[in-house]
């Protein structure tokens, strides 16, 4: 996990489950949560006595899923170089890359009697560099079946498997995740580590969750049933037997279940489910812009009386954004009649709509409405949007600038009583120092105070200040002075534009103290 309390995507081995059938033959299969005794089961209000009749029915239609993968790891040989190198494996003492084998387990659910297979993508394909050599499907009863790839989609983290046996398979349906409610019961089943067949219940905790990865499909069904590794792309089900959710992740500072599970909802992934097992292309739309949500500091820093809409960072060149006039700095506040919320990202609803359909997109601008037309486009890969992404860890030389590159404290004066920066003019020789063209204008921090919001916020010596609340700072007493008007106005923040050698601009709001 990046962050000792973050999102993982837990191996939890679950699949989407469809509704079970029986062994009919072809043509005469009837789903298990279409008979007419499920409504007997569980009574529509309250909870059930028992889950044992609803999981006696559903359970033979979710299976474990395992993987057998060669997987690319470094030779950490201690003896390499020396005589001894190749009793430990190195080949020549060298200590490049070796390939070993590995394993992966997780959980799918079967959606059709001719044995269709759903699970995530991350259960199915190989951590780090290697490739998945195997897929192996196993059923209630203990059966293996070897598994073929139909699909998988690495930005819904949905992945579709065929199966083939002698005789029907026992399946589940997906049901309408759109009218669960929070404090609806749900079972979930999967194989969490390992532990295949196992059934956890609880009720759902939140309906559209969003985990602020930033994320197409960032909108989750949360749920207090114990999910952990393993459960990863089995099925949640409602009381009438219905799989509205798929187990995809889970929030936890061990890696283990705290009661905070994630699960793709079914109305985000029945329609890709079809897509792949139909071999159909996902696309997806795309405005080639990068965003942030907007957060308490942010919207203070830009005068706006409550948080809505998302903010602009940076507007990639000649993509649909650009071309409709977007502009980094911008809040979008409403795209194609739907209002950017955090239930409702502008992330989601873009990658939604269909790439060449034109849309209208809301805006603020200085404080200024505005509406321009948008032709969506088509979103590129996760891959190529990797290679496209920088590295935010690129390190910066500045020995030559000020002497050192030491952290220091900024001495007195209206920046650093107000922001805990200090700051001095941009100059030719410095803007060359620093990896910017002679001619940019603003200022560079050469000190942050490591009590401020600045220091907080990841403001370091180097750093240069294009523009305060959107106003170009040229020199250090235009800074002030902008400043200072946010102080008389009463605003809690102020945004500035910030240049980074080797990434490009962005903007920061810091709290004025």
């Amino acid at each position: 996990m990046r962050y000792a309390y973050g999102v993982t995507s837990a191996l939890l081995l679950a699949g989407s489950a469809l509704t079970l059938v029986t062994g009919l033959p072809a043509g005469a299969q009837v789903a298990q949560n279409e008979q007419s005794e499920m409504r007997s089961v569980v009574p529509r209000a309250g909870a059930p006595s028992s889950f044992a009749d609803l999981t006696q029915q559903l359970q033979p239609a979710v299976v474990n899923i395992s993987t057998r993968q060669r997987v690319k790891v470094q030779n950490n040989n201690p003896f390499a170089g020396t005589p001894f190198g190749d009793l430990f494996g190195g080949g020549q003492g060298g200590s490049g890359p070796q390939t070993r084998e590995a394993q992966s387990l997780g959980s799918g659910f079967i959606i059709s009697a001719d044995g269709y297979v759903v699970t995530n993508n991350h259960v199915i394909t190989a951590d780090g560099q290697g490739e998945v050599e195997s897929i192996t499907v196993t059923t209630p009863d203990g059966t293996e079946y070897p598994a073929k790839l139909v699909g998988k989609d690495a930005a819904s983290d949905l992945a579709v498997l065929k199966i083939t046996g002698p005789k029907a398979f026992p399946f589940v349906k997906f049901g309408d995740s759109r009218q669960a409610r929070v404090g609806d019961w749900v079972i979930a089943i999967g194989n969490p580590f390992g532990l295949g067949g196992t059934v956890t219940q609880g009720i759902v905790s939140a309906v559209y969750r969003n985990t602020g990865s930033g994320s197409a499909y960032d909108r989750y069904l949360q749920t207090d049933a114990s999910i952990n590794r393993g459960n990863s792309g089995g099925p949640m089900f409602d009381m009438q037997g219905n799989v509205i959710g798929i187990n995809n992740a889970i929030f936890s500072p061990t890696g283990g279940s705290v009661g905070i599970g994630f699960a793709i909802p079914a109305e985000i992934a029945a329609p890709i489910v079809d897509k792949l097992r139909a071999g159909q292309a996902i696309e997806r739309g795309y405005l080639g812009v990068r965003i942030q949500a907007l957060s308490d500091d942010l919207a203070a820093s830009l005068g706006l009386p409550k948080k809505r809409g998302e903010f602009i960072q940076a507007v990639e060149p000649n993509q649909s954004a650009a071309k409709a006039g977007i502009q980094a700095g911008d809040v979008v506040v409403k795209v194609d009649g739907k209002d950017v919320t955090p239930d409702q990202t502008l992330s989601f609803i873009v990658a939604n709509t269909t790439p060449g359909k034109r849309i209208p997109v809301e805006l603020l601008r200085n404080g200024q409405r505005l509406t321009v037309q948008a032709v969506v486009g088509k979103r590129p890969t996760e891959e190529e949007l990797a290679q496209q992404s920088f590295d935010p860890d690129a390190q910066q030389d500045e020995d030559s600038f000020a002497g050192n590159s030491q952290q220091q404290q900024p001495g007195p004066g209206a920046l650093q009583s107000s922001l805990g920066i200090a700051a001095i003019p941009l100059n030719a020789q410095i803007a060359r120092q620093l990896g910017v063209s002679e001619d940019t204008k603003g200022v560079v921090i050469s000190a942050v105070s490591a009590s401020s919001d600045a220091a907080a916020k990841g403001l370091q010596r180097g750093d240069i200040v294009l523009s305060a609340n959107y106003i170009t700072v040229a020199t250090v007493a235009d800074f002030e002075k902008i400043v200072r008007t946010a102080k008389s106005e009463g605003r809690d923040a102020v945004l500035l534009r910030i240049q980074r050698r080797g990434q490009p601009p962005i903007y920061t709001p810091v709290r004025i103290r």
